[in-house]
């Protein structure tokens, strides 16, 4: 990954299993996320479903270097160290074994600014789409409250409600774009 780029991160469990079991994973993962790549990427919008996950991100400008095993980028060896850290933890707390994401986790760089807003909101309506809600702000798991919000948040929340043209047209784009409920791009192979 490179530094100035933005990319899609995505992966999912094992054989399609669940990656979080209970409340408290979804929000130990985020934590985890916040502990190892605070720094490294600003992140634009994610969603946390019981059996896969998304990001949307861009590497920050100053993370070039590599880390030192050399062969991984250091917000490669983050996101590696990030996964490992849950993965120990959850396999711990459920008493399982073995590895709970199904590969080396995915990443797409998104090179067209005119594709942000529809990544943004194809991520917001994976729960939607998933039938596990009805509207996109009834899930907790996801980014979509925190850019109506005044309270802290890992999100890089003026520069993506900038791109929309502020709260009102944020709102208004994910009440116009309900097609993302059901559209199968970006599906997870």
């Amino acid at each position: 990954m490179e530094a100035g780029k933005f990319y899609h991160i995505y992966n999912r469990g094992v054989n399609r299993q669940p990656i979080f079991f209970n409340t408290e994973n979804y929000w130990f993962f985020l934590r985890k996320f916040k502990q190892y790549l605070t720094g490294l990427v600003e992140v634009y919008a994610y969603c946390l479903m019981p059996n896969h996950f998304h990001f949307f991100i861009k590497v920050k400008d100053d993370t070039d270097e590599k880390s030192a095993d050399k062969a991984l980028s250091r917000v490669e060896k983050a996101f590696k160290d990030f996964f490992i850290s849950y993965a120990k933890s959850v396999n711990v707390e459920q008493g399982r074994t073995g590895a709970l994401f199904q590969y080396k986790f995915k990443r797409k760089e998104v090179e067209e600014p005119d594709y942000y807003s529809s990544l943004i909101g194809y991520i917001h309506f994976n729960p939607v789409r998933a039938k596990l809600c009805e509207e996109v702000s009834h899930w907790q798991f996801s980014s979509y409250n925190a850019f109506l919000s005044d309270k802290p948040t890992l999100v890089s929340r003026s520069e993506v409600l900038e791109w929309f043209g502020g709260p009102g047209g944020f709102l208004a784009f994910h009440r116009s774009n309900i097609e993302f409920a059901t559209k199968r791009d970006w599906e997870i192979d």
